[in-house]
């Protein structure tokens, strides 16, 4: 019979297996290393009211650091002109991935377009060979500093995308341009052939990489369904269940059930299973343990949207909604913008969980902190509760009293 885990302990189990349950250390390229090797990808989103997104899970994972470190890392601190030890590409969304695991995605590179895509290759077949010849002959660029006559604004400007950027954008798709790096966030391109080192050219088969990004999800969340396993790297259940069955002939998943679930769920092999976690942390929208929203509700009971892709008026618990992880449990949601200008951490809006209103006050204490280390890492002065919310009262005490 298959191992019964409480919800409580699947809990506990995903976030030790995100490195959420670690003690904090000084930070350096290895530990930052260590984060990305630990998640797989880091997940980007051009948002900043905050922070940028694939900043936000070394801060909850490591605390306050130099973002500098990373962006050096990752080659976001200057003009790339070549390959470092990370690219990116779609791999759950758009995400910086080692380049060594440039292999595992050949599949995905090779998939057929859908119908209407192709019709579009079709039908710009010499616009998207002359887009690679301008790569070829001037090296890496962002895609505005092509020459190409077509690459003009739109009428809405560069945010609505002329043809010429997604004629560079399929060439990424397809693997024959690669990211080398970002200037001012802006990617920067180059020929796949001109930087790729030789062992990044491999592709390996389908069914392999499969079962490979199956296992490495499985050790990211520790234990998981199979919808979990699948979202994690965007693949298909139909694809992802031989994979799964393929691990657990291997050893490498062990079949567990998990109170409260009614599915089949696996645990990793050589997680442990902790009595108890630590934790305190602000999450990124994006960060992988809530990033896939039936997941968090199914293991925390935390139903979340991202707000930014609402309307204001119907907005619940603001714009840039950040889940607060305390131990195993998803506590509340803080809004947070950083008012660079005033030099101020805003809290638009604190909310926390009904079922933890009763402990606001203690919960608080143990979050406050973290606010004031986030305005900190931002350069800011201060930390202000300037809008609603049922936590606010109780966080915006804690924060003044610490």
């Amino acid at each position: 019979m298959a191992r019964r885990l409480s919800r409580a302990a699947a809990r506990r189990i995903a976030v030790d297996a995100q490195g959420l349950n670690r003690p904090r250390r000084s930070v350096g390229p290895a530990a930052l290393r260590q984060v990305i090797n630990r998640l797989g990808v880091l997940q980007l989103d051009t948002v900043n009211v905050f922070e940028r997104s694939h900043y936000l899970p070394f801060l909850s994972r490591l605390g306050p650091y130099d973002r500098a470190l990373l962006d050096k890392l990752v080659h976001h601190d200057a003009q790339a002109t070549k390959l470092g030890g990370y690219t990116e590409y779609m791999a759950h969304e758009a995400s910086i991935l080692p380049v060594a695991d440039w292999p595992l995605w050949a599949w995905h590179r090779n998939r057929p377009e859908r119908p209407s895509t192709q019709k579009w290759i079709a039908a710009n077949e010499g616009l998207i060979a002359e887009v690679l010849s301008e790569f070829r002959a001037a090296g890496p660029m962002r895609i505005k500093d092509l020459e190409h006559p077509q690459n003009t604004p739109t009428a809405g400007g560069w945010w609505n995308k002329n043809d010429v950027y997604w004629a560079a954008n399929m060439l990424l798709r397809r693997g024959d341009l690669v990211v080398v790096g970002r200037d001012r966030f802006e990617r920067i391109l180059a020929v796949a052939d001109d930087v790729l080192p030789a062992a990044a050219r491999v592709e390996v088969p389908q069914d392999e990489a499969i079962v490979e990004l199956i296992r490495r999800a499985s050790v990211a969340y520790g234990v998981a369904t199979l919808d979990d396993l699948a979202d994690y790297p965007r693949i298909h259940q139909k694809l992802a269940q031989p994979a799964v069955d393929s691990l657990v002939a291997q050893g490498e998943l062990e079949p567990v059930e998990v109170d409260g679930w009614g599915r089949e769920a696996w645990l990793a092999k050589g997680q442990r299973v902790p009595r108890s976690v630590t934790a305190a942390a602000l999450l990124s929208p994006f960060d992988p343990l809530v990033w896939y929203r039936p997941r968090a509700e199914r293991l925390f009971g935390f139903h979340y949207r991202i707000s930014i892709y609402t309307p204001a008026e119907k907005r619940e618990h603001g714009y840039y909604v950040l889940p607060v992880l305390v131990d195993d449990e998803l506590v509340g949601r803080v809004d947070l913008k950083a008012d660079r200008k005033a030099g101020v951490l805003r809290v638009q809006h604190a909310h926390i969980e009904p079922e933890c209103a009763g402990r606001a006050e203690e919960l608080a204490a143990r979050v406050a902190p973290l606010l004031h280390e986030a305005a900190a890492w931002q350069g800011l002065d201060e930390v202000a509760f300037t809008g609603p919310g049922t936590w606010a009262p109780a966080l915006s005490t804690a924060a003044a009293g610490r």
